[in-house]
Parts: structure tokens; sequence; C-alpha cells
């Protein structure tokens, strides 16, 4: 007989989880061994059992999807399932973007919800089906490219420091690069970035976090 799968539980409803973790105990291929009603209780189970899945509720405190996160950041090899009343797209979304393989409905019956467990745990992703297109959907809307993806390193490494104040001579005293050199490179940027001065593009750059302001004086 193969190892049950092992659980981690996380709802901050106590009569919930209680019949949550009965349900789940009561199929012989499952075994919580951990249970909590927060997120920060969540990672620290996660991190000390390592368990096969992780069932977290979306809105304990702390915050289901911030578990999630941290979760899959330090335990890659946990599975995580986001158990939830929301059916609003931007929570599935938000889920699955921070690492979730499984988005189930509260109010699933046991029986399914094991099944779940287990296809999550053996490394399928489920989506409650009628939230499914919802994701679908989200996942097939053309995005906008953003300007600053279309730089190379080194333009962004250039763009970084006119953004800081810094003059075509200075950058290319600073990256041991002739000023013709950088003048090249802002031709570029500026292209890319389908703006007419430099004064614009350091604009755009603060604006996305690039750069850092110059002691005056």
């Amino acid at each position: 007989m193969s190892d049950p799968v092992r659980l981690l539980v996380a709802d901050d409803h106590p009569l919930y989880l209680e019949g949550l973790v009965a349900s789940l105990e009561a199929a012989p291929d499952l075994r919580v061994v951990g249970q909590t009603a927060t997120a920060a209780g969540a990672v620290r189970l996660a991190k000390e059992h390592l368990p096969d899945v992780a069932l977290l509720d979306i809105t304990m405190p702390g915050g289901g999807l911030s578990a999630a996160r941290e979760i899959a950041a330090a335990c890659p090899a946990v599975k995580i399932v986001i158990l939830t009343a929301s059916e609003d797209e931007d929570d599935v979304v938000a889920a699955m973007k921070a690492g979730a393989s499984g988005y189930v409905l509260k109010g699933v019956a046991g029986r399914e919800l094991a099944a779940v467990v287990r296809s999550v745990a053996a490394g399928e992703v489920y989506v409650a089906p009628r939230l499914a297109w919802l994701l679908l959907r989200e996942l097939s809307r053309p995005r906008k490219p953003e300007p600053l993806d279309e730089l190379t390193a080194r333009e962004r490494e250039v763009l970084e420091l006119v953004a800081s104040g810094l003059s075509n001579q200075e950058i290319g005293d600073r990256l041991s690069l002739a000023e013709k050199t950088i003048k090249h490179y802002m031709t570029n940027i500026l292209a890319k970035l389908h703006v007419r001065s430099r004064v614009e593009a350091a604009l755009l750059a603060q604006k996305a976090g690039l750069g850092e302001e110059r002691p005056r004086g």
C-alpha cells in the first residue's frame, strides 16, 4: 500500500476546520499532519512538516494568498489548494499566480474534495468547473506589452542612470563607455519607449521604479 497523502489544513472557522479535518481523515489514504487558523501558522507548519498538500482558506488572518506565496517559495514540493467561498475572477487568477495548484469552492462534498487532493498531490491542476472558464478567459486575454521589457540589459542600465539624473558624459564615465556610445543607446531607448526626449524617458523609468534622486547641492 502506498503512503498516505499528508495534508496541512488552514482555516479560521473552528467548526468548519474541525469538520474538514474529520472528513479528510475519514479517507484511509489521507492524513492531516497539521492544522491552523492563520497564514503565519500555515507557513510555519508547512516548513516544519513538508506536507504533500496544503489546503488554505483565502480569507484567514494574514491571508491565504500571502501564505501560498511564502509556502511556494520556501517549500516548492508542497502542492497548494485554495479552499474558499469566493467566486471572484481576480481571486482565481491571483491564487494561480501565488503558486496554487487547486482552487476549490467551500460547500464541495467531502468525497469530491478528497479526490481533488489526490489529483493535486499527483501533480494535476484543479479549478472548480464553473470557475475554470474565468481563468481560461483571463489567460487568453492579449497582454499589453510593457515598453521597458523591450530594452536590452545595457539599455535598461543606461536608462536607470538617466532616471537618476546623470548626463551622457557621466553615464559614459560610470559604464566606461564613450559618450558617443551612450548617445547611440539613448536613440534606441527613445525609439523603444516611444518617447521624444530623455526627460520623458526618465519620467517613464522613475514611474517604473528605476533610478534614484541625486542629492542636491
